[in-house]
């Protein structure tokens, strides 16, 4: 569930309580709910300014934290947010926004499946016109801008990069695990296709949040079983942003891209078979259905 550790990269990155971000500015798409709320709160307390993009604002105002309104469900939404969003000045961009693919297939009005436009293709359309602007107007001497994407990488997922989208027949663990495999992808190659930021991985594994709302029916006894061992048995979007926030700022990883992280900020190797020839595959395949969505 959490990968197979990578012992050829060593990190130890400054614990959260000691770390200062003051002039450091972090994007969260996705940061209104859930773990990106709480890394971008983590980010905020450390004294980091914090840009949030999400479609409910539901923290309380703050001078160094900023609210944009987006429905990335909406492929163009998503592209035209790549090319407004303000980020010349930021240092790390975090994608936290995803769902779970529902029991019946659901698609947007641009005939996406609606797990595979909010968990993944977005992400990539945001980057369209984001990635080559990431940083650019920051001092000299700055380090290289940083693209986190979460997901569930180094878990062996493979998934279909011929049926990106699932319009074959469709069971809902596979079509989720398309957008496992395309972020997985998205950072193991997104240096070399969407150039400009270096990118990782992170994994949080099983944490209480609101993510199995779909499949699960939101509200129902199963949904609220679930979500309730989940929080005795895992730790807490506030204990999992304590490890994480260091980790999106840490100088250990400067000149590194294309590595993968655990629940517990560990590195963790890619999943075996996943190699460049098929990243590659999953990055043509989203190219080809986000252009398909936009036309």
């Amino acid at each position: 569930m959490n990968g197979v550790r990578d012992r050829g990269v060593a990190l130890a990155p400054t614990k959260v309580d000691r770390l200062d971000l003051s002039n450091r500015r972090l994007v969260v798409v996705g940061g209104t709910n859930g773990l990106g709320q709480a890394i971008g709160q983590q980010a905020l307390a450390r004294g980091a300014e914090v840009l949030v993009v999400g479609r409910t604002f539901r923290d309380a105002p703050h001078e160094r934290l900023t609210f944009v309104k987006a429905d990335l469900a909406s492929m163009r939404e998503a592209v035209r947010l790549g090319r407004e969003l303000p980020v010349e000045g930021s240092d790390v961009v975090l994608f936290t926004l995803g769902i779970s693919a529902t029991k019946v297939r659901g698609e947007t009005d641009e005939r996406i499946e609606m797990d595979m436009a909010v968990s993944y293709l977005s992400r990539f359309a945001v980057l369209q016109g984001l990635a080559a602007r990431l940083g650019t107007e920051r001092p000299d001497g700055a380090p290289e801008p940083r693209v986190f994407v979460m997901g569930a990488p180094g878990t062996g997922v493979l998934g279909d990069p011929d049926d990106l989208n699932s319009d074959g027949p469709y069971r809902a663990l596979r079509a989720h695990m398309n957008t496992v495999a395309a972020n997985e992808a998205l950072v193991l190659r997104g240096a070399d296709r969407l150039p400009g930021p270096a990118y990782f991985g992170l994994n949080p594994g099983l944490i209480k949040t609101d993510i199995r709302s779909n499949f699960l029916g939101e509200g129902s006894l199963t949904h609220r079983f679930t979500e309730t061992l989940i929080g005795i048995a895992g730790q807490s979007p506030q204990t999992y942003a304590g490890r994480i926030v260091p980790l999106l700022f840490a100088e250990e990883l400067e000149g590194r891209t294309g590595l993968l992280f655990n629940n517990k900020a560990r590195p963790v190797l890619s999943s075996r078979g996943f190699d460049s020839a098929r990243a590659d595959r999953f990055l043509t395949a989203s190219d080809t259905l986000l252009q398909r969505a936009l036309h």
